[in-house]
């Protein structure tokens, strides 16, 4: 008999949402999650394409736009010619956009890190060993 795995999974839920939500209280001045998203991908990937982009984060090609224009306008990424191809444009995260990000990657680190001080030595041990199947779950099948 396999086990009905649906009230688990309903309290991790319910349990990273909050979390989630506190966490994004602590992003970046002005940007919204989606901006932070597309600009780690960019960080992450390289100079992309729009389409590149946007299949990556899993949205729409006007909705990449209207990111991407957003981004360009706030000097965090900027829109470069393709050397093999001077018809597509990529676009390559700044300076300045790799400091915004790191900023706020500080904020939310520093503080989870004063909401992990609350915990027992014990919590703290137990929540180390389940980061592993955390980050296992938050991968996409397959990998």
């Amino acid at each position: 008999m396999e086990t009905d795995r649906s009230p688990t999974a309903a309290r991790l839920r319910l349990s990273l949402v909050p979390l989630v939500r506190r966490l994004r209280q602590h992003n970046d001045e002005g940007m919204t999650a989606n901006h932070v998203a597309a600009l780690s991908t960019i960080l992450r990937l390289g100079p992309v394409t729009f389409g590149e982009l946007a299949e990556a984060e899993h949205v729409s090609a006007p909705m990449i736009t209207k990111i991407a224009r957003s981004l360009e306008g706030e000097a965090l990424v900027t829109r470069v010619v393709d050397e093999t191809d001077r018809r597509v444009h990529r676009l390559e995260i700044t300076p300045l956009g790799r400091r915004r990000l790191e900023q706020g990657r500080q904020r939310k680190n520093a503080w989870l890190a004063d909401r992990l001080a609350t915990l027992t030595p014990d919590e703290l041990a137990t929540l180390e060993a389940a980061l592993p199947l955390l980050e296992r779950l938050g991968q996409e099948p397959g990998r």
